[in-house]
């Protein structure tokens, strides 16, 4: 076997060690889900994406350092931004994604790379009252309201300086049977239309610094909200970074830039 080519990138960032760190493997023929958890494991972010080239595109899976994922924002930038540095496919052709969400598309605009991803517009909650309890004693907070997508709960509150200041009980958190916690709020920027933050303990991830998949329910939540169909977002972690969304019938195109960190190779490939 040919060792694998890795790198990593910060996704919804246009300088280095800023938005969201994602491993891109670029693979020449498949590889099986232990060997591409254990290389998650080993690269111990938020996201490892593993690209193959197949059919009339690539195959692309997102693994945290505990699980495989259904659906990823940033690592899926991250692998077109690789794809097309390292020349794996044309500066100028759409790239499209076989994935478990679907076939998922990364092309060019306006100097940023977009997705085009599958909407999960919230709807009610329907959480028990012990539930609910859970929920306002791990964020340390009153949500004026909680609603779900078919990910995550989405949690809004009354500012954003309540998004900014939030220190949750991430093992209060991992209890709740959803993959993660966004919370929310109008900005207070008004270069943003709305801020963020995302947690997912129970996917091995407490907080992520910038979620591409969390804006597919945040996009038609604030576009119906806001009575707008593109918005400009920024993820409030402490290393941020701006995604710019829009909506588009059961469509959310998310926009961003990235940049490449470092590029080496899996040296024990081989064994895998």
């Amino acid at each position: 076997m040919t060792p694998v080519v890795c790198l990593q990138i910060d996704a919804f960032a246009d300088r280095p060690y800023s938005g969201n760190p994602a491993a891109v493997c670029l693979l020449d023929e498949e590889r099986d889900s232990q060997w591409m958890q254990a290389v998650a494991r080993e690269m111990n972010l938020s996201e490892t994406a593993f690209v193959r080239p197949t059919g009339d595109g690539f195959d692309l899976r997102w693994f945290t350092p505990a699980v495989e994922v259904d659906l990823c924002g940033h690592a899926t930038l991250a692998a077109a931004h690789a794809l097309w540095s390292e020349g794996r496919a044309p500066g100028d052709d759409e790239i499209r994604f076989q994935t478990r969400s679907g076939v998922l598309t990364a092309s060019r605009r306006g100097g940023l790379i977009e997705l085009d991803f599958p909407a999960t517009a919230p709807g009610p909650a329907q959480l028990a009252a012990e539930q609910v309890t859970a929920l306002c004693e791990a964020l340390g907070v009153e949500p004026d309201s909680v609603a779900r997508s078919v990910f995550d709960l989405l949690v809004v509150v009354g500012s954003e300086d309540t998004v900014r200041g939030l220190r949750p009980d991430f093992a209060r958190l991992k209890e709740l049977a959803f993959r993660g916690v966004i919370v929310t709020s109008v900005s207070d920027d008004p270069g943003f239309d709305f801020v963020s933050r995302f947690f997912a303990p129970g996917v091995g991830i407490d907080e992520d610094p910038v979620t591409g998949s969390a804006h597919c329910c945040l996009g038609p939540y604030w576009s119906e909200r806001l009575g707008k169909t593109s918005m400009t977002a920024f993820q409030v972690s402490s290393r941020g970074g701006v995604v710019h969304v829009r909506v588009s019938g059961d469509r959310v195109l998310i926009r961003g830039d990235a940049v490449t960190v470092f590029k080496g190779k899996l040296t024990r490939a081989a064994t895998g």
